[in-house]
């Protein structure tokens, strides 16, 4: 296919130096504004997280009032004092139902392990002293001199 011309007529070029320009001068403001847009859309973020925080902090403040509220009725006090302490009122035979303990040999039963009960913990000082057993069992004998 061949390309018509038409006489006294010169080819443009594709861009002129106004276009080069405005391209550059685009992509120049693109340059400058991403960091501040950046840093606005990361105060956005962080400012979004502040109030969630404020939130949190408001609900526990008026969860802080209600139990203020609640410590001031009397007999919510004697209530949480017979659950917490144990005090009973006059006339009455307070008791504590301590469940048995199983015996040192004694296997734990399925009905332990479903409880969640813990295992017994040794005391610090036996493993304390377990530990400086091991370490005086791993060094060798000493040679008597010559």
């Amino acid at each position: 296919m061949a390309k018509w011309r038409i006489p006294g007529l010169a080819a443009r070029p594709r861009f002129t130096s106004r276009a080069t320009v405005l391209v550059l001068v685009l992509c120049s403001l693109v340059a400058i504004l991403a960091y501040p847009a950046r840093q606005y859309i990361a105060q956005r973020g962080e400012i979004a997280a502040q109030r969630a925080k404020a939130e949190h902090a408001r609900q526990q403040v008026d969860e802080l009032r209600r139990e203020k509220a609640r410590w001031q009725d009397p007999e919510y006090v004697k209530a949480q004092a017979r659950e917490r302490l144990h005090y009973a009122l006059p006339g009455e035979t307070p008791f504590v139902s301590v469940s048995p303990q199983p015996s040192p040999g004694a296997k734990p039963s399925s009905t332990d392990a479903a409880a969640g009960r813990p295992k017994a913990v040794k005391p610090w000082y036996a493993t304390l002293w377990d530990s400086v057993d091991a370490a005086d069992a791993a060094l060798p004998a000493p040679r008597p001199a010559r």
